[in-house]
């Protein structure tokens, strides 16, 4: 991110504070190390509930959350659920727009650019095939996710879409990432 422009507060970013955290982690880069941690519970057919609360960043535990984030999840009835929650794609979907949202917020704030206004619409193209087992030449996730991005700002669109692309999620999304599966008894 560059540093022009802190001062103050820009599309709800503290751009001051904003530089300082890049500052220090330009000086000690083991503080940009963070483990974010999800616990999940089965609680019946398709619902599930996920737990969020502690994570580890900028050199410690963090200690500020004194109660966890609850996310559920299920399906829809024609996936033989009873609809208590987004099912985890939907979920992934979510996680995209928001990260893809804060991404662009924040580093336009960090350029001095004014944001006023950010919605987004996400689709995501599954065929189920590949859950099912039905076939192995098919994906069992999304084949394609499209995004669109209304933004107003007096930037220019491809400087927006530039900057959302900042985006962890998207980042996660669109390159394979290492995953380990352990199964205990």
């Amino acid at each position: 991110m560059s540093q022009a422009a802190i001062i103050g507060v820009i599309n709800g970013v503290d751009v001051d504070r904003l530089g300082a955290t890049i500052q220090a982690v330009q000086q000690n880069t083991s503080l940009a190390t963070f483990r974010f941690r999800a616990m999940n519970r089965w609680i019946d057919g398709g619902h599930n509930r996920s737990t969020i609360q502690s994570f580890y960043g900028a050199g410690q535990e963090d200690t500020v959350r004194t109660k966890p984030f609850a996310l559920d999840a299920d399906e829809p009835p024609v996936l033989l659920g009873k609809d208590q929650g987004a099912n985890p794609v939907e979920h992934v979907l979510h996680a995209l727009a928001a990260c893809l949202t804060t991404s662009l917020v924040y580093h336009a704030a960090a350029r001095g650019i004014h944001i006023e206004s950010v919605e987004s619409t996400l689709e995501g193209d599954l065929d189920l095939q590949g859950f099912l087992g039905i076939s192995d030449r098919i994906r069992k996730g999304y084949k394609a996710i499209r995004v669109s991005l209304a933004v107003k700002s007096d930037a220019p669109p491809e400087q927006l879409q530039e900057l959302a692309k900042f985006s962890p999620v998207y980042d996660i999304v669109s390159n394979p990432v290492p995953v380990s599966i352990q199964i205990n008894t």
